[in-house]
């Protein structure tokens, strides 16, 4: 049988979901935390809508309430030069 997953990034399927709210009586904030679901490369910005709804569905809490599970982007180096600072353009 094939599982559902519902992160991509870091390969959270419904069942793994699924079994750690039965497991831990996870509020939606923990759930999120102890399987990483949304928290991968794309900071949730693919699976964010899918991963809200699957927690809501099994938490019985909607994920923004009390602690707000937030959309990060990817984090990368960059200079501030980079980001609109003037500099030598040798």
């Amino acid at each position: 049988m094939q599982q559902l997953t519902i992160c991509r990034c870091e390969e959270v399927t419904l069942a793994e979901l699924e079994e750690t709210a039965k497991k831990f009586n996870c509020t939606a904030r923990e759930l999120k935390l102890r399987t990483r679901a949304g928290m991968g490369f794309c900071g949730g910005r693919t699976c964010r809508p899918a991963v809200d709804k699957v927690i809501s569905d099994l938490t019985n809490e909607h994920p923004t309430d009390n602690v707000p599970l937030k959309v990060a982007p990817p984090v990368r180096p960059i200079s501030l030069q980079d980001l609109g600072g003037e500099g030598n353009n040798d």
